[in-house]
């Protein structure tokens, strides 16, 4: 796994945004299509709106949620709010935005839905080109979170987690994460350097050390690799 240090979140989130644009143009132009996984976080959205403006084949990009909350249309709790404002730019049709249908009466039946949405536009089994992932102070990512039923989910790509900060949330699961073509981490700030560390360890006891290790790129900023 490679490891970029770079000054901020400020910096973190502008590499982020050439690498993926970069990528974005590698895959257009082999495949015809990119397909984008998106977490949340604040270093996330300066990232899409630094990509926003980059002049990009957007005919052929598909952005799609790695997870969200169950929260009403519109609430600040949700990832959607802020990707949609963050991309706000893009000429992106509602076709190419793919969000997870969190007002779903039936929150099964709702991942399910997701789940033939991914195989619709990312093939069967799913292969997403490019995950981004975020990393908590818990070690947590995507809602793979410690302690949830959701991590040992192997025959499912998305899944419904119990509460968590007050929460129930829809995530994508290992098995799709690990079949991405490239999964791109961010993590920003002195709180992540503990989980950082042993994400780099490759500690499996965290849920993000659970995720493939040889496909991926961290992006990290000085707080976060080098904390006082």
């Amino acid at each position: 796994m490679e490891t970029r240090i770079l000054a901020d979140a400020a910096a973190v989130a502008a590499e982020a945004a050439r690498l993926i644009a970069a990528e974005t143009r590698a895959a257009v132009a082999a495949r015809g299509r990119f397909i984008l996984a998106v977490s949340g976080g604040t270093t996330p959205w300066l990232m899409l709106r630094a990509l926003a403006e980059a002049d990009l084949p957007w005919s052929g990009v598909h952005v799609t949620q790695v997870d969200e909350r169950i929260a009403p249309a519109g609430h600040a709790d949700r990832n959607l709010t802020h990707l949609r404002e963050s991309l706000r730019t893009a000429p992106l049709t509602e076709d190419q935005l793919h969000a997870m249908p969190v007002e779903q009466a039936d929150l099964d039946a709702g991942a399910q839905r997701f789940a033939r949405t991914l195989e619709l536009i990312a093939g069967t089994p799913p292969v997403i080109d490019l995950v981004h992932l975020g990393l908590g102070a818990d070690g947590h990512t995507a809602s793979l979170v410690p302690g949830d039923a959701v991590l040992d989910v192997a025959d499912r790509d998305v899944a419904i987690t119990g509460v968590y900060m007050g929460r129930r949330r829809m995530t994508l699961t290992y098995p799709v994460l690990n079949r991405a073509r490239r999964i791109l981490w961010l993590a920003t700030g002195a709180d992540k350097a503990g989980p950082l560390e042993r994400l780099l360890q490759g500690d499996v006891s965290i849920p993000a050390g659970r995720v493939r290790q040889d496909r991926a790129l961290i992006l990290t900023d000085r707080a976060a690799a080098h904390p006082r």
